[in-house]
């Protein structure tokens, strides 16, 4: 990974998370920054664009997508995270994976340590707008798709951050906004399970991280999110959160798999999922309305069947 010393590229000021927030999508901002990146990778000059906020700061550049990560000055260091998304997006370019191929990355020690990421740009459309004009053959086709590329990533791996899922302190820290007694259920219930052995899962597969290029082919982005755990945690989020449950969508990913059996593939990836609370409260209910986990397996349940 290449370190580069600058200076005075960068001079907006970031003292907190709510500096970040002001100055990541400016592009006047990071516009001598991304140049000086771009030249020392010995890439073309080309128009910089803003392109979907999330984290980070991620400009198109031509054929390049550039993402500069969050410094540790905004309160929320970001290198773990870059890291996580090189090891991945490395790893899906080398398993022959439909993502991106990464062309640089390193640090650049301006006024600020920025760590950077670039990628080749695909020119397409994110799947949650694009899905909007899909017939049902074509969102079944879609599921279909996504199915192969997710059993192709899902294998096992070796260990390439340090987030253990199944750790106290990880699965405590989440679903803090329920009941008590949902809280003690999921607890004993993750304690218990048997779950299926860890392999590799993106962590975030929706619709803004799947884009579809010439209105047929799914690639898949932003590895940030990236662990290792059950495969139901990957199942999961994307029935939930990406699918919304669309039968289509569904049927084309989970094929003919019975009603019971995807309820609790669901629910058992939701219990254990970074992002597993917020899911559920945007998708399935507030978090009052689930006062055990019974509740939760039948609202699915009743989400599923529709």
């Amino acid at each position: 990974m290449k370190v580069n010393k600058t200076m005075n590229l960068f001079t907006e000021q970031i003292n907190s998370w709510q500096d970040w927030g002001q100055v990541f999508q400016s592009i006047s901002a990071f516009t001598p920054l991304v140049r000086y990146i771009m030249q020392k990778e010995n890439l073309s000059k080309a128009e910089i664009k803003n392109l979907t906020p999330g984290t980070n700061a991620v400009f198109r550049v031509g054929d390049y997508v550039i993402k500069i990560f969050a410094p540790k000055e905004s309160g929320k260091d970001q290198t773990p995270d870059m890291k996580t998304e090189i090891f991945a997006s490395k790893r899906a370019n080398a398993l022959g994976i439909a993502a991106p191929k990464v062309i640089a990355d390193g640090f650049i020690c301006d006024k600020y340590r920025f760590g950077y990421l670039i990628t080749e740009y695909i020119n397409g459309q994110e799947f949650l707008k694009a899905d909007k004009e899909m017939t049902p053959d074509m969102k079944i086709n879609a599921g279909q798709q996504l199915r192969q590329i997710s059993d192709a990533m899902n294998t096992p791996c070796e260990p390439f951050n340090d987030i253990d899922i199944f750790s106290d302190e990880y699965v405590k820290s989440r679903f803090a906004e329920f009941p008590e007694r949902f809280r003690k259920e999921r607890l004993s219930y993750i304690k218990d399970h048997c779950y299926s052995t860890s392999v590799f899962v993106h962590g975030d597969l929706f619709g803004d991280n799947v884009i579809v290029f010439d209105n047929s082919e799914l690639y898949i982005i932003d590895f940030a999110d990236a662990v290792l755990a059950p495969v139901c945690y990957e199942y999961a989020l994307v029935a939930i959160d990406f699918f919304r449950f669309d039968k289509h969508l569904m049927k084309g990913f989970f094929g003919d798999i019975g009603l019971d059996r995807l309820t609790e593939i669901c629910f058992d990836g939701v219990l254990i999922h970074n992002f597993g609370d917020d899911v559920v409260n945007e998708h399935l209910g507030k978090p009052e309305e689930f006062k055990c986990l019974d509740d939760l397996r039948k609202r699915m349940y009743e989400k599923i069947q529709l």
